[in-house]
């Protein structure tokens, strides 16, 4: 399935607590977000976007939610557990946990993908430069 393509500007009031003192998080937070979600009903389904890990691997992160656009949006900052899915492989031994939230919708993360970030991945690891 493929990643759900709503994007968002965030708040004001999301960026300063990312930034504030102490928090462990990116210098400079990016000012728009993508649902990391698979692609889903946006009538009955918030869209998510992750915006920092928690203080160990398995705290709960800092997410951003939000339903709508533009004036209508509404929109939250908010710690949530991760889901506990796993993925294992038994052929080859591997272990994948799913990047999501708990409660999310379906699909887990390693049943979504992502086009553009795939084929930007790919560039890079070719060496090819995004110009073409």
């Amino acid at each position: 399935m493929f990643q759900c393509t709503a994007v968002t500007l965030l708040p004001p009031d999301a960026v300063l607590r990312l930034t504030a003192p102490g928090v462990d998080g990116p210098e400079e937070p990016e000012p728009y977000v993508l649902c990391e979600l698979g692609a889903h009903d946006d009538r009955r389904t918030e869209h998510a976007a992750y915006l920092r890990p928690g203080r160990t691997p398995d705290s709960p992160a800092l997410w951003f939610f939000w339903t709508g656009s533009g004036p209508g949006r509404i929109h939250r900052a908010e710690s949530a557990p991760w889901c506990p899915a796993v993925l294992r492989r038994l052929d080859s031994g591997l272990v994948r946990r799913c990047a999501f939230l708990d409660h999310h919708t379906a699909p887990h993360s390693w049943d979504v993908t992502d086009p553009l970030g795939d084929l930007i991945a790919e560039r890079i690891v070719s060496g090819d430069s995004p110009e073409g």
